[in-house]
């Protein structure tokens, strides 16, 4: 570290209503370096970056965060500096990337609009000045035709393209600080690699520094030059990176490096398929661009003639980008979308008739990516977990709804004992981990067969991962469950997995054994996968 790092965190202290959350962080950044700070969720990773802009908000801070921002002026302390002075700073001399993009772009506005806003208030210029250089800017991040993606608002984008404009827009005023808060979490494989060959082209030619908050040490090895380690808001070790993921001093360290999801899953049982399908296709209803009246309609095909069937007590994996239609799959697995060809469930088709497909609906169920979205906020844990048999065990009484909810929540680790009052509880009440927990004991009360867990763990942190994985091995031993896997994580894949289908563009594009698939991939495109999951 040089004599005058860019950034010189000291002794700093944030208090949340009495409650200290992060204690005493020293850290350096030198000017073009790139640091990853590391930890799980609340470890204050997150925080310590929020607070170098004034951003977290109800927090009280101590210490100092100096910032040699101007070659020849003195440092200044963030940490000191009021409202009026923060705001020149922010998007002008350090900028941030928020973890979603689509929370942190404003819906009502287009993303040329957002970009040239940053660019009027910090460089002045004129409006059409800004527009210009805001279509230059989305350019250099690799939009596709950035003056006409510039005209569309967030939703209009994809995953991918999101990320992209709000690079443009922190990148916009050419900071010599970026804060990057866990930029590529919500990218599948590949356009994790794009973005971080994106920031690592843009920081060498802008010479910037990048403080890159993460939990993923698959992107720590690719991107980074030093790391930072932070447990329950200490920072317990930091070094290069080479050196410290090779020979890590602290045990939370060694347990953040040991977290990659391990294998323990048992052999299918060789009974009847819970699921089958052939010749399957699934479309959409579109409206074709400048066509008006009764021939403005037209369809999207999600799902072409994809032929595959789960392996009963076993797991078929479904991988592939955003858009590779692998939840459009997972929808009509589930009889939640028309579709056409053959598709069988327990060895019946779904009907679309609702009392017709109830017996169905009961031997197959869902968790869904994120649990918070999933869990009504507004029920408790025993309303949530028990309501799948008001509607398939109706004669139950409310005595024996109760201890089927206990024993549900029991397989899945959450006892009334490590968490009292936890049939009153609601799912603000618990973290990531514990909320996908629920949502496992909603699926598994009413004893299906097959479960289709689309992105299950994909929210959660390395370590919970792993647990939220050893979970769902654990209950595919004891009950014999089937899996229909969706996800873009190939490392879940190669831990859960028994058969992949590799999808794109709607089409199964290699399918067969886990350990053929993606230990000699035939096509390019899984090639692809395999390589950009490291």
């Amino acid at each position: 570290m040089s004599a005058s790092p860019l950034l010189d965190i000291q002794s700093l202290r944030i208090t949340f209503g009495g409650k200290e959350v992060v204690h005493g962080v020293d850290l350096q950044l030198a000017a073009g370096e790139r640091l990853a700070l590391v930890g799980e969720s609340g470890s204050g990773k997150t925080v310590t970056a929020l607070s170098l802009l004034g951003l977290a908000q109800n927090a009280r801070t101590s210490g100092r965060a100096l910032f040699h921002g101007t070659q020849g002026e003195p440092p200044r302390d963030l940490l000191a500096l009021p409202e009026q002075a923060l705001r020149g700073v922010r998007g002008r001399e350090v900028a941030m990337i928020f973890q979603e993009p689509m929370t942190a772009l404003n819906p009502l506005f287009t993303v040329g609009d957002q970009v040239a806003e940053v660019l009027e208030l910090h460089e002045g210029l004129s409006r059409r000045d800004a527009w210009d250089a805001a279509v230059e800017a989305l350019a250099a991040t690799g939009i596709p035709e950035p003056a006409r993606r510039a005209r569309a608002y967030p939703h209009q984008l994809s995953g991918g393209q999101r990320q992209r404009a709000m690079i443009a827009m922190a990148l916009a005023c050419k900071p010599r600080l970026l804060l990057a808060d866990e930029p590529t979490t919500a990218l599948d494989v590949t356009l994790r690699q794009q973005i971080l060959d994106l920031l690592a082209e843009l920081q060498q030619r802008h010479g910037m520094a990048v403080l890159m908050i993460t939990h993923d040490l698959n992107l720590v090895r690719r991107f980074a030059q030093r790391v930072a380690v932070m447990e329950a808001g200490h920072l317990v070790e930091q070094g290069p990176v080479e050196d410290v993921l090779r020979a890590p001093v602290h045990a939370y360290t060694r347990r953040l490096i040991d977290s990659r999801p391990r294998r323990e899953v048992p052999q299918p049982t060789g009974d009847a398929s819970p699921l089958h399908a052939s010749g399957l296709r699934v479309s959409y209803p579109v409206r074709k661009p400048g066509v008006a009246g009764w021939f403005s309609k037209g369809a999207f095909v999600a799902v072409q003639d994809a032929a595959f069937q789960v392996p009963a007590g076993g797991t078929l994996g479904v991988v592939g980008e955003s858009g590779s239609g692998k939840s459009t799959l997972a929808l009509a697995a589930l009889g939640l979308w028309p579709h056409q060809g053959e598709l069988q469930v327990v060895g019946r088709a779904w009907t679309g008739r609702a009392t017709d497909d109830r017996p169905l609906r009961r031997q197959v169920q869902v968790v869904f990516q994120d649990p918070f979205s999933s869990l009504s906020p507004r029920m408790t844990v025993e309303e949530i977990v028990g309501e799948g048999l008001l509607v398939h065990e109706p004669a139950l009484d409310a005595a024996g709804r109760r201890e089927r909810v206990r024993a549900a929540l029991t397989d899945v680790n959450l006892s009334e004992e490590a968490f009292p009052g936890l049939l009153s509880r609601y799912p603000h009440e618990f973290s990531g981990g514990q909320r996908q927990r629920l949502a496992i004991a909603r699926a598994l009360i009413v004893q299906p067969r097959l479960l289709v867990l689309d992105e299950p763990t994909s929210a959660l942190d390395v370590t919970i991962q792993q647990q939220v994985l050893g979970l769902l091995q654990r209950l595919q031993r004891e009950r014999g469950l089937s899996y229909l896997l969706i996800t873009h994580d190939v490392d879940v894949i190669r831990a859960m997995a028994h058969h992949v289908l590799v999808m794109k563009d709607g089409r199964v594009v290699e399918a067969g054994p886990v350990d053929e698939v993606l230990g000699a991939p035939r096509e390019a495109y899984t090639r692809t996968l395999v390589a950009a999951a490291g």
